[in-house]
């Protein structure tokens, strides 16, 4: 297990050129509201999302997370900082980065192949192609019994096994997640980290994953991002080395992943006590759910 200092991943003046679908922050800031109702939620963060791996952030709820996320998509805008995709700077929304946020985005209007093939239909693109790739990714996904089906008439796992081929089809550089799994029961949750790990495996694209899920965040990541307490940056950065393809078991019964659960639970259990000390509930939740799994 190799962990460092998050200022080793970010390149400085005169470091190595940018990989394509890399995405580099360097030292943002991000405050909302002025005065005294000013709330600073991003403190100079800097990151990589390094290209073809799948890096995985993990921090205490409401630290944060969910704001860097917006700043990726080009949804909002940085105070200050630099971030920067293929070495170019991120100045609003584009094709190349999709999010896959926690609420089901799905069209209940929709089968779940209109669904998929919603994007390509929209751009006009290629539907001949895309549709060729809509049966790959219902059959890649499990869903070729479930493509004249409604969201309604879909389990909430199978929901999100559509979302994925929906995001999947648009073929973009980076893929960001947005905690997609939370909410779902534990079996279901589980038998998706291996559906989307599976997936990942197979075109190794640049996957950026936001979650508060320990198990899930050592089970899915190449690289994991450790953030403080709010306002957020960059605490510590773990190399996951265990080996692909991994099996849930392998949280349990693998030395190396329990190494590095019991050093993400103790860093993360630092910050939530300083979230706790200042009466936030979401860290109260945090312990509470820490003491259980460490009882």
């Amino acid at each position: 297990m190799n962990t460092y200092s998050p200022d080793t991943v970010v390149p400085g003046a005169g470091a190595r050129v940018q990989e394509a679908s890399e995405i580099v922050a360097s030292n943002l800031n991000k405050t909302y509201g002025a005065g005294p109702f000013a709330k600073t939620v991003i403190k100079d963060c800097s990151f990589t999302i390094e290209s073809n791996k799948l890096t995985v952030m993990i921090g205490p709820s409401g630290c944060g997370k969910s704001t860097l996320i917006q700043l990726i998509a080009g949804f909002e805008s940085a105070d200050s900082g630099q971030l920067t995709m293929n070495g170019e700077p991120i100045v609003g929304p584009g094709k190349d980065r999709l999010v896959l946020f926690q609420e089901s985005a799905l069209f209940p209007w929709m089968t779940t192949y209109d669904n998929i093939m919603y994007g390509p239909r929209a751009r006009g693109e290629g539907l001949k192609e895309a549709a060729e790739q809509a049966e790959f990714l219902l059959a890649k996904v499990g869903l070729e019994a479930f493509r004249d089906k409604y969201p309604t008439q879909l389990s909430g796992g199978m929901q999100r096994r559509a979302e994925l081929a929906r995001a999947m089809i648009n073929k973009p550089e980076v893929m960001i997640l947005d905690e997609p799994f939370r909410g779902l029961d534990n079996m279901s949750k589980e038998l998706m980290w291996e559906y989307y790990a599976t997936l990942y495996e197979e075109d190794r694209n640049t996957n950026f994953f936001v979650t508060t899920d320990i198990d899930e965040a050592i089970f899915l990541a190449d690289r994991l991002l450790i953030m403080t307490n709010l306002p957020t940056s960059t605490r510590t950065v773990i190399d996951i080395d265990i080996p692909r393809p991994r099996k849930i078991e392998d949280l349990v019964h693998n030395p190396r992943a329990n190494e590095i659960k019991k050093e993400v639970m103790t860093l993360l259990h630092e910050e939530a006590m300083k979230s706790f000390s200042g009466g936030s509930k979401a860290a109260a939740d945090f312990l509470d759910a820490y003491s259980k799994r460490a009882g």
